[in-house]
Formats: C-alpha cells, sequence, structure tokens
C-alpha cells in the first residue's frame, strides 16, 4: 500500500471512530495534527482524503490544526499538553512513535489515532493489538522491522558496494538507538562497513551529504533507504 493510501487510512480512521459523537458536542470538532517533519502537501492531501471518505469537510464540518514540528521534538511535552488541555476531538500522529507517545502521555480521554514504525504495544500506546483498549488506535508501519530487509535489498541492487551510510537524527532518540543497533547487525551478516553520520537540520543533512560527496561517495549512487537515510557509499 503507498504512502498516502496509509495517510488516507489515517485520515478516515481519524474521524469515522470517535467524531461521531463529538459532533454533538460541538459543531465545529477539532482534529490536531502532529507531524515530525516538515509541511507535506502529500500528506496533508491523503488526510483530508481520508476525512472527505468519512463524511467531514475541512473547515465546513470539521476543523484540523496542523502542527510540524520539522525535528524539532523537544516541543511535543508542551505541544501535546495545550492540545490536552482545549480538549481537541482527535489527536492524530501520522509517522510519529514519539509524537504518539507524547500525545498517551498528555491525555488519557482524546481519542488518539498514530501511524508508528515500531510495536505500539512495546511503546505503550496500546495494550495488546487484539484487545488495544484505551484512547489510542492505529497503523504499524514496521519500518525497524525491515531494516535488515531493506539493507539486503540495496546490497542486490549495488552488490559492489562495502560500505553504508547511516544518517541519524540523534534528536529522535528511540528510533536512533534502536537503528544503531540493527542496522550495524545486518551489515555485518552482509559483510559491509558501516559509517555513521547525525544530522537533526536541514543544514545538517546538506553537511552529511557533502561529508560522503568529500570521502569519495558518487551522489548519483546515494540512495534512501528509509527514514533514516540510509546511502550507498564506495
Amino acid at each position: 500500500m503507498r504512502r498516502r493510501e496509509f495517510i488516507t487510512l489515517l485520515g478516515g480512521a481519524a474521524v469515522a471512530w470517535p467524531l461521531a459523537a463529538r459532533a454533538q458536542q460541538q459543531a465545529m470538532p477539532v482534529v490536531g495534527l502532529v507531524n515530525a517533519g516538515s509541511p507535506d502537501a502529500s500528506l496533508v492531501a491523503g488526510f483530508r482524503m481520508g476525512l472527505n471518505e468519512a463524511g467531514y469537510i475541512e473547515s465546513q464540518n470539521v476543523t484540523v490544526e496542523y502542527h510540524w514540528l520539522e525535528g524539532q521534538f523537544d516541543r511535543l511535552p508542551v505541544l501535546m499538553a495545550d492540545l490536552a488541555h482545549r480538549r481537541l476531538a482527535v489527536i492524530a500522529t501520522p509517522a510519529g512513535n514519539l509524537a504518539s507517545q507524547a500525545a498517551k502521555a498528555a491525555t488519557t480521554t482524546i481519542p488518539i489515532v498514530f501511524s508508528v514504525t515500531e510495536d505500539p504495544v512495546k511503546l505503550g500506546l496500546v495494550s495488546s493489538l487484539a484487545r488495544p483498549g484505551g484512547n489510542a488506535t492505529g497503523i504499524n508501519f514496521f519500518n525497524l522491522e525491515l531494516n535488515a530487509k531493506r539493507l539486503g535489498l540495496l546490497h542486490d541492487l549495488v552488490p559492489k558496494a562495502i560500505r553504508i551510510a547511516v544518517l541519524v537524527n540523534p534528536a529522535n532518540a528511540q528510533v536512533a538507538e534502536t537503528g544503531l543497533r540493527d542496522i550495524p547487525e545486518a551489515a555485518h551478516v552482509l559483510g559491509l562497513q558501516t559509517h555513521i553520520l547525525n544530522a537533526s537540520t536541514s543544514r545538517e543533512i546538506e553537511t552529511a551529504f557533502a561529508t560522503l560527496v568529500r570521502d569519495g561517495t558518487d551522489p548519483a549512487q546515494i540512495g534512501r533507504l528509509d527514514s533514516r537515510a540510509l546511502a550507498q557509499i564506495d
């Protein structure tokens, strides 16, 4: 299933689950969408499509507040506390482990619709997959579980590669820790070396790729593997 279809599904879930009941309490329910990245037109379009399919049209019978963290995860506690204090109808956290956990920590009553890259039970979002319970529901993309598979596919595409650059966002400590554990292990099995670079902002990402080029990497050979941007070098 494509990314936009996932976000569309998320948008539909965000309204289909709790808004029907909330609509009786307030004329214009408010959905808070919190995303780890920068403003994303494709994500917004998919989310609105999901709302529309559930019978909600933005600015007509539902209001959506968009909050783009742009990698500034330290904003989460204050932001989620504010959304919880204002008792929004729903908090949606597409592609956000930390955002989902922050939302869960901020409220036990406001419905949360998440999409995460790890087991939601392990993240503390639901009690179990069969019986989630609580106020959260959503989708697991299984991104981290697929790291080894993605690395294997990259190696098949570029079999002469001997080093893999791992671009990590240290601000997203939980994902970074898991990636730095799993990816080198998978690389070792394939006989590959790893080169770790840290980047939390767009400027730091540019600097990291400039470093790869300076070290002799062919820019045409660089390929994104997942949200932490694994790049083939050599």
